[in-house]
């Protein structure tokens, strides 16, 4: 039966040129628009047709589905990542979404007219214009004077110029999706409030905006703060996901809190210890024990057992994601790339030193990419929070992984451990461990140090 990766019609963007050496293959040029007409016998193929008709198979490994950093492929449904963002609509679907008129009032969608390209749909106080935005090289515009890498940046852009346009972006037409997701932040009893939250000071700046220390009903937390005029539904999607996750080794949500500003919260337990990797940094040899390193490499690993168990893919693993408590209990945090804005389409911004070859070249992020992440992470943990790579520039990361080289056993670590760490940087992603595998090995290698009588 024919078989491919993508259902007919599907609209993808070429990764990698593509000459074709057949008769039957349909030569294309990076960044090349290609529309999916059927399957073949070999998954690896599919057919597909180019912007001037032409037919053809075309390798799957070269291409990739539409998505300017908007959607994300995850078990297999679409997210929609931004809150202004409607997917497939069409012109008067739109307009009646943002009837009564506002001025301001926006959503994007996709060209009905122009498969591959996006429409701007803007309320002024009377009507509703559509500015088509158009993909070409690599790029995003609407008046070929002004480009855009990626949605996200235009929305921005015209949010605060209007540059042409009726007016500026005021406030996004909520896609149904994210109304649903906060009326689910209600019903389950996850909206705190805000009269008995006390903000104290900024511990620190996380991926949407600041950190900070503050008490919840005389308890300490941790509240995530996104300001108004960042990306909201990314922040959304990040307390949705810890909202379905509940480990001890999990950073615990308590809830989340809209202000009237705009401003969205998340809190958090408050880990006291900090991150991981400043904690290694700050105690180095002298204070921490094998038992206490051994210690948090089972912690984590409890906590991506969990994550693998459940289908979920963390996708940013490091010891900079993991939080200590006053008792040190390692705890993994940071559930933004669960987490699927931009870094899923930008390798630029994707940790390199930590991602897997595989998801880094082809986006192939899975559990098996994040047992690759864990390893980098038992590194830091046993070279008490060195910079993975020492002295080697990201760029160069890649190609030397895929020349065989491995980063050597941190000093003084057990073989055993360093055996696991290079299990788990195999270029083949089949060829690593589970966690669940990885779980046991790590509770052998603590019984083998203590029948040795090791000094812990």
């Amino acid at each position: 039966m024919a078989k491919t990766a993508w259902p007919k019609g599907t609209v993808c963007v070429a990764r990698f040129g593509f000459k074709g050496s057949l008769e039957h293959h349909l030569p294309f040029n990076e960044g090349d628009l290609l529309t999916i007409i059927a399957g073949t016998e070999d998954p690896e193929w599919c057919i597909a047709k180019n912007e001037a008709g032409r037919e053809g198979a075309v390798p799957t490994g070269r291409i990739q589905r539409f998505c300017h950093n908007v959607t994300a492929v995850e078990n297999g449904s679409e997210l929609n990542l931004m809150p202004w963002f409607h997917g497939k609509i069409t012109r008067l679907q739109a307009e009646r979404l943002l009837s009564p008129p506002e001025m301001g009032l926006f959503l994007v969608r996709e060209s009905t007219n122009f498969p591959g390209d996006y429409t701007l749909c803007l309320s002024t106080d009377d009507k509703v214009e559509h500015y088509r935005i158009k993909y070409g090289n690599g790029q995003l515009t609407i008046d070929q004077e002004v480009y855009f890498d990626n949605l996200i940046q235009l929305v921005e852009h015209y949010k605060s110029k209007a540059d042409g346009l009726c007016t500026i972006l005021i406030n996004p037409k909520l896609e149904k999706e994210t109304v649903a997701v906060q009326n689910e932040f209600l019903s389950g009893g996850w909206v705190m409030n805000r009269q008995e939250l006390k903000l104290l000071k900024i511990i620190g700046r996380g991926e949407f905006g600041e950190v900070l220390l503050a008490e919840y009903k005389k308890t300490q937390v941790a509240v995530k703060c996104l300001k108004n005029n960042t990306t909201a539904q990314a922040f959304i999607a990040e307390a949705s996901v810890m909202m379905k996750l509940s480990h001890n080794n999990l950073v615990k949500l308590l809830g989340v809190i809209s202000e009237a500003n705009g401003n969205l919260l998340i809190i958090t337990e408050y880990m006291r210890k900090g991150t991981l990797v400043d904690y290694l940094r700050s105690r180095g040899r002298t204070v921490l024990t094998r038992v206490s390193l051994l210690n948090f490499a089972m912690h984590v690993c409890e906590a991506m057992v969990y994550l693998e168990t459940n289908h979920f893919v963390h996708r940013d693993l490091a010891a900079r994601n993991v939080l200590l408590s006053e008792d040190l209990i390692a705890k993994v945090s940071d559930f933004g790339l669960t987490k699927k804005v931009s870094s899923l389409e930008d390798t630029n911004k994707l940790p390199v030193k930590w991602t897997s070859p595989e998801a880094l070249k082809e986006k192939k992020f899975s559990t098996k990419s994040d047992v690759w992440s864990f390893g980098v992470l038992l590194w830091e943990i046993y070279s008490f929070g060195r910079m993975p790579y020492p002295k080697m520039q990201s760029k160069f990361v890649v190609h030397q992984l895929e020349s065989g080289y491995r980063m050597p056993s941190p000093d003084g670590c057990p073989e055993t451990l360093y055996i696991t760490m290079k299990d788990c940087w195999h270029l083949n992603p089949e060829s690593r461990p589970t966690f669940k595998l990885l779980k046991e090995r790590l509770f052998v290698i603590r019984k083998e140090l203590r029948q040795i009588g090791t000094q812990l």
